[in-house]
């Protein structure tokens, strides 16, 4: 196993890259560093969105270890360096959740606790979000403190609605068309994917640099999510809506989320936020989806949030 530098986003110094076997035989990419800064406050553990990989965070890999944080991260399976189960490896895509669930067991039980110092405190974003709030209020957590990045707990507005399309996917899951890619239109690769308009960042230099990673580095990416892998994320959002899950959340929970963010749903976000026990919100204005990498005046906003809640008191 190892990562992949570009002259644009260059492999950060002292990685300890390998790989881990989940309980269901899943081969794993994983990654970890030291802190750089004197001080040790502990681990922050990285994950990533759906469709997204290590290579994607290395900037913000050297901000959490200035800052005395220890970092590990991993790649969900079927994405980035781990492996791919469909014959196309392009394909997103997960039966259930509780797939997501045993690659968070094993990344915690093999990397993050023999090998980097406590406490841990979990930076998830997007559907890497739901997976770790999932995993707090099952009672399955070893995290001090959790910062969620725009998690995925409803679809943002989109044609035909989201109603109609988690229920599209759970038909055609049923009659055993799961693993059918959603069209090129409601979800276009990044690589081909214009600034002009784009839902992810408005900083132009980091919309590029992903692109280029996309394009230079097609081993480690994949394109859009299937049918089956939509119908899971819907009935993992529809547990974490549940009433009594919120409740059942004792691990302090920061959500921060964009103002212009279209690819999740607001509405979700502030109702989830309401029910949970030991749970707040913080909203940037201007800023899209992906806050660690909007332009430096939102994602400064984003870090000053992570710095009044990490590692906390």
């Amino acid at each position: 196993m190892e990562l992949y530098g570009l002259d644009s986003n260059p492999v950060p110094d002292g990685a300890v890259v390998g790989a881990i076997v989940t309980s269901d035989g899943v081969t794993l990419r994983y990654a970890r560093w030291r802190a750089t800064a004197r001080r040790s406050l502990g681990t922050v553990c990285l994950f990533q969105g759906r469709g997204e990989t290590i290579e994607r965070y290395f900037e913000v890999v050297g901000d959490l270890r200035r800052r005395g944080f220890a970092v590990a991260a991993v790649d969900w399976r079927g994405q980035g360096g781990s492996e791919r189960r469909l014959r196309d490896p392009r394909k997103g895509h997960v039966d259930s959740f509780e797939e997501y669930d045993r690659d968070l067991e094993a990344f915690m039980e093999q990397v993050a606790l023999p090998d980097c110092p406590p406490p841990y405190f979990a930076l998830a974003h997007s559907t890497g979000g739901l997976v770790c709030l999932r995993a707090v209020g099952q009672g399955r957590s070893r995290f001090t403190r959790m910062l969620l990045s725009a998690p995925l707990l409803g679809f943002g507005a989109t044609r035909p609605s989201p109603a109609f399309s988690t229920r599209l996917a759970a038909f055609l899951t049923a009659i055993g068309l799961g693993e059918m890619r959603l069209p090129r239109s409601k979800a276009p690769p990044l690589a081909s994917l214009p600034f002009e308009g784009n839902g992810l960042t408005s900083d132009p230099r980091r919309f590029a640099r992903n692109v280029e990673i996309a394009r230079d580095l097609p081993g480690i990416g994949i394109g859009a999510p299937t049918f089956g892998w939509l119908h899971a994320a819907a009935r993992a959002m529809g547990e974490v809506a549940d009433p009594d899950f919120g409740p059942a959340v004792t691990v302090p929970v920061l959500i921060v989320v964009g103002s212009l963010d279209r690819v999740i749903s607001l509405p979700a976000i502030e109702e989830g936020v309401g029910q949970l026990r030991v749970g707040s919100q913080v909203v940037i204005a201007g800023a899209r989806h992906d806050l660690m990498m909007e332009r430096d005046s939102l994602r400064e906003q984003f870090f000053a949030a992570f710095d009044a809640f990490i590692p906390g008191t």
